[in-house]
């Protein structure tokens, strides 16, 4: 059963990400009262409810009396301010709206809500109403999305047992490329479910977790294509255990917005208001790569978030969806970096082929197995991003799209990316701009 959500004090830690300032709380709700736990995010129905935003200005800084502005800074708080308070409680009430959930988001200077319309009345009514009106910043459907999963130089002499079963590892010279580099220092945030952040080859490899969908915290570590995601990206080496990452000294957090289902055999899957609240908790961080391995129908509010994160410079990979159209969310966006699941087919237009099938790598409760899908491309090639910034920070999405589409090597017929040639052309053209 739905309920209705405000951000309280006592959610502080649940949506601090979203401003991400440890000393920063949300103010007062939109609303009356407040449940001090998260919404039923699986509750949420994507074929009937709508996200709203509301304007939600920063509050200038209070002064004194015959003072300056001098030493005086805004207000931490960033909350429900008394305008999109007063906005909510009248659009709610104008249009018998019932509110799901709530929460700022401070890089737009929005309050967003997840609301049902009233019994009876159409949704796409509703929001051609709210969209003519001028209180309204934003209103769309609250959509759905699905993680794209089914389940002659010496190379680094690795110990780790399964190294050699890493189709992806060994395809893209991986061992080869990490002589040179091993992702040190490179910032990677990882959208997708939970992940067992007490895996033995993940164990001290995640740095922090944020978990935007409930707080199971035992659900967390049970998800499977986070675990997996992860696992590609920046296994343990050299520790006598499993399999390596790509760039195994690379930095990551995970962010869930994704969840599984209780229907058997069902796929993980996130929606409007997950996604947001992640990617709003990473535009606050030093996160340069953003792996998204999971997709949907274009939407408006992503895609203002996305627009945001790529104008700070950050990286985003993005899984090209399994129909192969770009258009949609997060691939259609300038900017992404798009990847499929090598195959001898052509690619489309600016699309990278990565390995994506038959991959082993870590799952939950300590083990391992075999997954396909473009979710797993997708997580190579973020993994050879960050060995390439760790040579080179300052490098840009386009500067990486074009050298790992430039660098691109046949392998067991198919092209594909290759992480020592890329490595060695970063090289070449560090030395040619000296």
């Amino acid at each position: 059963m739905k309920h209705g959500f405000f951000l309280s004090i006592a959610l502080a830690a649940l949506l601090s990400a979203c401003a991400h300032s440890p000393s920063e709380a949300p103010q007062d709700p939109p609303s009356d009262v407040g449940h001090a736990s998260a919404p039923d995010i699986s509750a949420m129905d994507p074929q009937r409810d709508i996200v709203l935003a509301v304007a939600n200005p920063i509050e200038p800084p209070s002064t004194h009396a015959g003072s300056s502005l001098l030493g005086y800074t805004p207000h931490a708080l960033y909350g429900a301010g008394e305008r999109a308070v007063s906005n909510l409680a009248a659009l709610k009430q104008q249009y018998g709206l019932h509110e799901v959930a709530g929460w700022p988001i401070k890089a737009l200077q929005v309050y967003c809500v997840v609301l049902e319309p009233p019994a009876g009345v159409a949704r796409d009514s509703v929001i051609k109403a709210l969209a003519k009106d001028d209180r309204v910043q934003l209103v769309q459907p609250l959509q759905d999305y699905a993680v794209y999963s089914d389940n002659a130089q010496d190379a680094h002499p690795y110990n780790d047992p399964y190294v050699n079963l890493q189709r992806g590892f060994v395809e893209t010279d991986a061992a080869i490329a990490q002589n040179t580099s091993q992702g040190a220092g490179v910032h990677i945030a990882i959208v997708d479910t939970g992940a067992d952040t007490m895996h033995p080859d993940l164990r001290g490899r995640i740095s922090d977790t944020h978990n935007e969908v409930d707080d199971n915290a035992s659900s967390f570590n049970r998800d499977s294509h986070g675990t997996e995601v992860a696992g590609i990206i920046a296994a343990d080496g050299d520790n006598h255990r499993g399999i390596v990452g790509i760039a195994p000294q690379s930095i990551v957090s995970i962010y869930k917005a994704c969840w599984y289902s209780q229907l058997p055999n069902s796929g993980a899957r996130c929606n409007s208001f997950t996604l947001a609240k992640a990617l709003a908790a990473i535009i606050d961080t030093n996160a340069r790569i953003i792996n998204l391995s999971l997709g949907g129908p274009a939407d408006p509010l992503l895609g203002k978030l996305l627009d945001h994160l790529l104008s700070q410079g950050r990286i985003v990979v993005a899984a090209l969806p399994p129909s192969g159209a770009v258009d949609g969310f997060p691939d259609n966006a300038p900017g992404v970096i798009v990847v499929r699941t090598s195959s001898a087919s052509p690619a489309p237009p600016g699309v990278l082929s990565a390995p994506g099938n038959d991959i082993l790598t870590t799952q939950p409760g300590g083990g391992y197995d075999f997954t396909s899908g473009s979710s797993m491309a997708a997580a190579h090639v973020s993994g050879i991003a960050a060995l390439l910034l760790s040579l080179s920070p300052r490098l840009d999405a386009r500067t990486v799209h074009d050298l790992l589409l430039r660098s691109s090597k046949t392998s067991h017929g198919v092209l594909q990316v290759n992480a020592a040639a890329a490595v060695t052309a970063l090289g070449h053209m560090q030395k040619t701009n000296r």
